[in-house]
C-alpha cells in the first residue's frame, strides 16, 4: 500500500509585480520519502519552499501538510505542523558556538523565557543542551561544540545548520541546496547522513539541489518545474530520460547523427 502524502501543493500560483512565478503548481510528496525538487536557475525553487513554509503569502491555491490547511497559517507556527527548512545561504549566528546556534533550533519546542536564556548561556547544563550537544556528536561534529560558527568551514557550518533544524523534530524537511559548496567527501557524508535521518527518524525530505549526481543517490522521487510550472515528475531514472527535461534543464543529448559522426571521429 503506498504511503499517504505529507505534503500537498494544490493549483498553488504566486505572482510578483504582475508576473507569474508559480503558475497553477500542483504536487505531492510521500511520506517517508526523499523527493527532490529541480529545475534551471529562476525556475521558482526556492519560491516554493518559501510558500510552503509561509514566507509568503499564497495568491491562489492551497499548502497542506499531514492532511492539515496550512495555507494561511503564520510562517512562525509551521514549525508546529512540523515543518523545518534549511536555507541556500547558512543562517547560523557567527558569533555564538556549534552548541549554542544548536540549542537555538530547539526554541519552538522550549519557548518561553528560560528558553530564550539557554542559548546565551545564562542556564546551567540541562536536558536541552544535553540533548544538543548529543544531535552534535551523533553527526560527527562534537569536536566543534565550543567553536564560533563563523570560523568554521563553510561545509562544517552546512552540517550544523542541519542539525540545527531537526532541534525542531520536524516530520517535513526542506532542504535548499545543501551540498552546495561542499566537496566530494563532505557530499558522500551528508548523503549518508541525510539517509539515516529518514531511515531512523521518521523525516520526509524534500530537497532542491542542482547536482544531478547528489539528487540520483539520494531521491526517490524527483519533481522538475520551470517558470513557475511542473514539467514532470518521476524516479531519477524518469527524470534523466524525459526528453522535455533534458532540453530545458539536463542539457539536449546529442541527436543520432551527431553520435554516428562522433564514433567514426574517434574510429
Amino acid at each position: 500500500m503506498t504511503a499517504p502524502n505529507i505534503l500537498e501543493l494544490e493549483n498553488v500560483h504566486k505572482q510578483f509585480g504582475g508576473l507569474d512565478v508559480i503558475d497553477d503548481l500542483t504536487f505531492g510528496v510521500r511520506r517517508g520519502s526523499r523527493t527532490a525538487l529541480i529545475g534551471p536557475n529562476g525556475a521558482g525553487k526556492t519560491t516554493v519552499f518559501n510558500l510552503i513554509t509561509g514566507v509568503y503569502a499564497v495568491d491562489r491555491g492551497r499548502i497542506h501538510v499531514d492532511g492539515v490547511d496550512i495555507t494561511h497559517v503564520p510562517s512562525s507556527r509551521r514549525v508546529d505542523h512540523g515543518v523545518a527548512r534549511s536555507f541556500q545561504n547558512v543562517r547560523l549566528m557567527p558569533h555564538l558556538n556549534a552548541l549554542e546556534n544548536v540549542i537555538v533550533g530547539q526554541h519552538s519546542r522550549n519557548r518561553g523565557f528560560f528558553g530564550v536564556l539557554q542559548p546565551v548561556n545564562l542556564t546551567r547544563n540541562n536536558r536541552w543542551k544535553e540533548e544538543a550537544r548529543a544531535a552534535l556528536h551523533d553527526a560527527g561534529l562534537g569536536e566543534y561544540e565550543r567553536a564560533a560558527v563563523g570560523s568554521l568551514p563553510y561545509g562544517v557550518q552546512k552540517r550544523i545548520e542541519l542539525v540545527r533544524a531537526l532541534m525542531a523534530h520536524p516530520r517535513l524537511l526542506l532542504l535548499d541546496e545543501p551540498a552546495a559548496g561542499l566537496n566530494p567527501a563532505e557530499t558522500d557524508d551528508l548523503q549518508r547522513q541525510l539517509r539515516t535521518i529518514c531511515e531512523q527518524g521518521d523525516v520526509t525530505l524534500l530537497v532542491v539541489e542542482h547536482d544531478m549526481q547528489f539528487v540520483g543517490a539520494l531521491c526517490e522521487h524527483v519533481v522538475v518545474i520551470s517558470f513557475g510550472k511542473k514539467i514532470a515528475e518521476g524516479t531519477p531514472k524518469d527524470i534523466r530520460q524525459d526528453r522535455r527535461v533534458q532540453e530545458i534543464y539536463l542539457g539536449t543529448p546529442p541527436s543520432e547523427p551527431a553520435l554516428k559522426k562522433e564514433a567514426r571521429r574517434a574510429s
